[in-house]
């Protein structure tokens, strides 16, 4: 029998879903949960796995050997990506947005070691990655080569994405996600899940962010959503004393590991939101821990 990619992989599914202890004001009102996708794989986790699951498995059963895809310094997507292909004997071609050839971050020193080849690119150029012109430029380049899209967030991704909502055994009120390239608010939509669903924008993005979204949906989704925009703490990968105050203590009372660029500033969000009354009394509440605690 032939294993599946998840077995290949090591892949752990579904997530648990735990109750989320904390003492934060106003947290008592509620019945706060968390998906803890941050288990599905030491370093394949979260978000990054559900996005890759259905472009991987595609590329496995039609005999892919490159994989092109884009990302930051510090890009979970590009980690997560670039370990799976070692493991299934892809080669990946990283486009990377800025120079860190003489200051290579932890994410980067990992790719390098696991044979990925990088690029680096300046800011302008890779500004064009979606761009036809940009994109025939590379695939001319690496003729073989399967593109994934930054964040792997494309509309094969929302199935995977989707998955997070078959394994819930409960309903819950609302929902709460970060939200970075957009796939996961999307594929959390397509589910049409009965919850209402709350996106926390970690970087500048207002109108950017909501378009990343839709532009990925397909027509006929009335699911209710949203992404708020002032948790985002200076932008992407921007962090303050205040956050990083927030993820240590975090860390501590729960014993969840969190991290300043994704999960840190939803839960951040969160515990924010709660303060203000934003959820009635009652309410059930799941934050979706994405994964990706190297930064």
């Amino acid at each position: 029998m032939t294993a599946t990619i998840e077995q290949q992989l090591n892949i752990v599914t579904p997530s648990p879903v735990q109750r989320l202890k904390v003492n934060w004001p106003g947290s008592e009102k509620l019945r706060l949960f968390i998906k803890r996708d941050d288990l599905i794989h030491p370093v394949i986790s979260g978000n990054k796995w559900r996005k890759l699951k259905y472009a991987l498995s595609g590329a496995i059963d039609n005999g892919v050997t490159e994989i092109i895809s884009f990302g930051g310094g510090h890009s979970n997507h590009l980690h997560a990506l670039s370990y799976a292909c070692m493991e299934l004997d892809i080669r990946l071609i990283a486009l990377v947005r800025g120079d860190y050839s003489e200051h290579p971050t932890a994410t980067l020193k990992d790719l390098q070691s696991w044979a990925t080849q990088i690029h680096f690119l300046d800011k302008k150029t890779y500004a064009r990655r979606t761009e036809p012109d940009f994109i025939r430029q590379w695939q001319s380049a690496y003729p073989q080569a399967l593109i994934i899209p930054e964040g792997g967030s494309q509309k094969q991704a929302l199935a995977g994405v989707g998955e997070i909502y078959t394994e819930l055994t409960e309903e819950f009120d609302a929902i709460v996600t970060p939200v970075g390239s957009g796939g996961t608010l999307a594929g959390l939509i397509t589910a049409q899940p009965l919850s209402t669903l709350i996106g926390i924008g970690v970087l500048k993005g207002e109108g950017y962010l909501e378009r990343l979204v839709t532009d990925l949906l397909p027509g006929g989704i009335l699911t209710p959503w949203q992404i708020l925009h002032r948790f985002h703490c200076g932008g992407y990968a921007k962090v303050s004393a205040e956050l990083t105050t927030f993820c240590q203590d975090f860390n501590r009372q729960t014993g969840i590991n969190i991290e300043p660029v994704y999960s840190g500033k939803l839960f951040f969000a969160l515990q924010q939101l709660i303060a203000g009354d934003y959820f009635s009394p009652g309410s059930r509440i799941l934050a979706l821990h994405t994964g990706g605690l190297r930064t």
